[in-house]
């Protein structure tokens, strides 16, 4: 039976991974799923992870668990973004290896890439620039992260693998109205004004900036498939310097036009308007994914389909229980 840990369980995509990895489970696969909530096991604690790893020997470790943040969370708190992180990664990563656990699956993220790069961005961009200042913390740690697992794979011989991907979204994500991403603030800010008929909405910078979204369900479902990949097809569409995959649905859209879409699916009639004195960010980030789709995934799940499920999962939880959150 194979033993696999999933790190960051209780997050969006680690919660979606675990769903598909249970779901084998029913289908009969023999798999024991090993999981720990952060308050039973912190995983920037080097000495609590490296018990936790000599104990339960994972055949393989997914790492989705990380500090995670829209604009307003990087810029408040830069030093919890990179240190967290960096600690996270390393620790998991390196007790891992100790513990003998030769297969590893760490997901990252698109920030990676520099703020002026060509479009779509492929994975050789990786380190050919400036990053964007808003996120530039939590970039380089995401950074580090792919440079630790190629290291680790050149001196040990592990098979410790990459996944970095765009914008994602779905049941599962962070709807606080400051430290979310811009598409649940976006719903949950939409919800609000249709609920008390305001007359207007008012949304971060200039509405023009392009963004690419997936589906978390996508994520998970290409999460497993690039885990699953024998160790001759990766390595056939990776480089030992380029290990790292891009994952996303090859399609964007801007901020502006995001919001109208938000404003239909949750019923919002009134007049949407834009704030140029907030930070725009990046004004184009788009995932070359052809590597991905070369191996035989892409994404299925449509932005507007995907928008209304997460809007149904949002109602379902009811705003005072999001509230805490």
């Amino acid at each position: 039976m194979r033993k696999i840990y999933v790190a960051g369980h209780r997050g969006m995509v680690g919660g979606a991974i675990l769903r598909r990895l249970k779901a084998r489970q029913t289908a009969g696969e023999p798999l024991e799923l090993i999981t720990r909530r952060s308050d039973e096991l912190d995983l920037t604690d080097q000495a609590a992870v490296r018990d936790f790893m000599q104990v339960q020997k994972p055949d393989q470790v997914i790492l989705a668990a990380a500090k995670v943040g829209g604009i307003m969370a990087n810029n408040t708190y830069p030093a919890q973004f990179i240190y967290e992180n960096l600690m996270i990664q390393s620790n998991v990563i390196h007790q891992a290896y100790e513990a003998g656990v030769t297969q590893l699956l760490q997901l990252g993220s698109s920030c990676i890439y520099p703020k002026a790069v060509p479009q779509p961005m492929r994975e050789d961009a990786l380190l050919t620039g400036t990053l964007e200042p808003t996120n530039e913390p939590y970039a380089i740690a995401k950074i580090a992260g792919i440079k630790i697992c190629e290291s680790y794979n050149r001196q040990y011989g592990t098979d410790y693998r990459s996944v970095m991907p765009t914008n994602l979204y779905g049941p599962g994500d962070n709807f606080h109205p400051e430290n979310s991403h811009v598409l649940p603030a976006l719903i949950r800010r939409f919800h609000e004004a249709a609920q008390d008929a305001q007359d207007t909405v008012t949304i971060w910078g200039s509405g023009a900036p392009m963004r690419e979204f997936l589906h978390v369900d996508d994520m998970a479902e290409a999460s497993l498939f690039v885990a699953d990949l024998d160790a001759e097809t990766y390595a056939a569409n990776t480089q030992p310097m380029l290990s790292h995959i891009n994952v996303g649905s090859g399609t964007d859209i801007s901020i502006l036009d995001l919001a109208r879409l938000v404003a239909r699916v949750t019923g919002f009639k009134g007049e949407i308007l834009t704030d140029p004195t907030k930070p725009d960010g990046t004004m184009k980030k788009l995932m070359d994914v052809n590597r991905l789709k070369q191996m035989g995934w892409q994404a299925s799940v449509g932005l507007e389909d995907g928008v209304a499920g997460t809007y149904e999962w949002f109602l379902e939880q009811g705003l005072d229980n999001l509230r805490a959150k």
